[in-house]
This record gives structure tokens, C-alpha cells and sequence, in this order.
């Protein structure tokens, strides 16, 4: 089992900042790689982001390439989402996951969840 905990949201303003952090615990040699999605009101989850613990390599969705970025800390055992310029639509509960494959977009490849944390931008 992996357990995941995300931390950081909040309600930031339009042009605002924030970053999200997602500690992982558990058996995460199993998770090759991790994933940010997120989920807006009566909106399907949506891929943002997915990095590789091995050599950090990153994938973004279009949305917010140029205004997001993936990072990770292999020694805390921890994933981050900068995001910047946030827009009113970037407002949704953000998911933190983990997968067995690398840098993959569909959720389904995700096997482990945290709870989700809310980023609210307001104009």
C-alpha cells in the first residue's frame, strides 16, 4: 500500500500562486511514477501533471504548460505542484496519485489516491 497526503491548497487570487505538496509513505518503491489531477463541479478529473521518481522527467497537460510546474524530492518522499498565474479556471480539488508506469496521463494507470486537497481562485 502507498498512502498519499496532499497539502497546500487554498483560495488564492486570479495572477496568485500556490503550491501543492504530496507526501508519499508506504511501499513507494512500487510507484514509478506520480500524477497531479484535478477535479472541477460536475467536471470528469483531468490530468495536470506526472513526473518520474527515477530521473524527474515531466508531462504536462496544455492547460497549464508555461504556468505549472511538477517537482519532486526523492529523499522526502514528497511530489509539488507550483503553480502560477493561476486563472478562476484552475478552481477544483486536486488529487495526488501514484502509478506503477511513468509520466502516464489516464487515470486509470493510477493506482494509489490521496484525499484531495481545494485550490480556489477567485477574480
Amino acid at each position: 500500500q502507498v498512502q498519499l497526503v496532499e497539502s497546500g491548497g487554498g483560495l488564492v487570487q486570479a495572477g496568485g500562486s500556490l503550491r501543492l505538496s504530496c507526501a508519499a509513505s508506504g511501499r513507494t518503491f512500487s510507484s514509478v511514477g506520480m500524477g497531479w489531477f484535478r477535479q472541477a463541479p460536475g467536471k470528469e478529473r483531468e490530468f495536470v501533471a506526472a513526473i518520474r521518481w527515477l530521473d524527474g522527467s515531466t508531462r504536462y497537460a496544455d492547460s497549464v504548460k508555461g504556468r505549472f510546474t511538477i517537482s519532486r524530492d526523492i529523499a522526502k518522499n514528497t511530489v509539488y505542484l507550483q503553480m502560477n498565474s493561476l486563472k478562476p479556471e484552475d478552481t477544483a480539488v486536486y488529487y495526488c496519485a501514484a502509478s506503477p508506469a511513468a509520466v502516464v496521463v489516464l487515470a486509470s494507470l493510477y493506482n494509489y489516491w490521496g484525499q484531495g486537497t481545494q485550490v480556489t481562485v477567485s477574480l
